[in-house]
């Protein structure tokens, strides 16, 4: 372009920078490669020989980067390519498998990577696109849109509670086999709350986990009673294997977002799973709002 142009003035305004910088650039070139590229006269600019004999190569170069710039752009423009995502393993374990086959029947061309972990990671350090939360979201650096809100149910076997007796306030649970989450520091205290009143209560039991779901097969054989998510629940309460205790007393109530770093604009095949999973998770939360 600066030879096309004739002149570092014209070439600079062409190129979107200052004549100085332009002009930097080119010394920088020449001291790199260690050779003179052009001759300059007040007049006019010429390529030198060891210019003319780098020209074609940087044409070559120029048109290498455009294709790639184009074969980026229809890959963020596509619904073609991978989705990494991080799902807490209780919430994937209950939903994704249906979730993810639905969406692959409608978009066959966007491969799905679903990893369950309930540990923090760094989105963007570690190569995710999405990602699902609970609680606050203070990173800064990322969007958050809700998902749904869930809380804490007390529950147990029909079995248990006809071996045990039913609990009647929290008070009563000191007295009963609790399942307890070993993935909370504070496990053996369990809260609840009666209008403006917090309940403390010590719990104790012979079964730990870390994991929800072995916490629910663990009510459902009648081990004790657990506090779970009420989005593992449904089809048990539906169906009367596990019965909700002390619907009375509140539990904490945590929202749950889906994640992706800060950026521009996502590519279309992210776009269309973020969409996908707010709006299936809008119609799941309408359905545990009526349990």
């Amino acid at each position: 372009m600066l030879i096309d142009a004739g002149s570092f003035t014209v070439a600079a305004e062409q190129l979107g920078c200052s004549k100085g910088q332009l002009s930097k650039r080119i010394s920088q070139l020449e001291a790199r490669f260690n050779v003179v590229l052009l001759h300059r006269t007040t007049r006019r600019l010429s390529l030198t020989a060891a210019g003319a004999a780098l020209l074609p190569q940087a044409q070559a170069l120029v048109i290498q980067v455009e294709r790639a710039r184009q074969a980026l752009a229809r890959l963020k423009d596509d619904l073609v390519g991978p989705v990494r995502m991080t799902v807490p393993v209780s919430l994937g374990e209950t939903f994704f498998d249906g979730l993810l086959l639905e969406f692959s029947k409608q978009y066959p061309q966007v491969q799905v990577e679903v990893e369950l972990n309930n540990r923090y990671c760094d989105l963007a350090r570690d190569g995710f696109d999405l990602g699902v939360r609970s609680g606050s979201i203070e990173n800064e650096r990322l969007v958050a849109t809700p998902l749904l809100a869930w809380h804490e149910m007390t529950c147990a076997s029909p079995a248990y509670l006809e071996h045990y007796g039913e609990p009647e306030t929290p008070a009563d649970l000191a007295a009963h086999l609790c399942l307890l989450n070993s993935h909370y520091s504070g496990r053996e205290e369990w809260l609840y709350h009666q209008q403006h009143e917090l309940l403390r209560v010590r719990v104790s039991g012979t079964f730990a986990s870390n994991h929800y779901n072995l916490l629910k097969k663990a009510a459902l054989v009648g081990a004790g009673i657990a506090r779970l998510p009420s989005y593992l629940l449904p089809t048990e309460l539906a169906d009367g294997r596990l019965r909700w205790l002390l619907r009375d007393y509140q539990t904490r109530s945590l929202p749950m977002y889906l994640v992706h770093p800060y950026q521009g604009g996502l590519p279309r095949r992210t776009q269309v799973l973020a969409d996908y999973l707010v709006d299936w998770f809008k119609r799941s939360g309408e359905a545990l709002g009526r349990l």
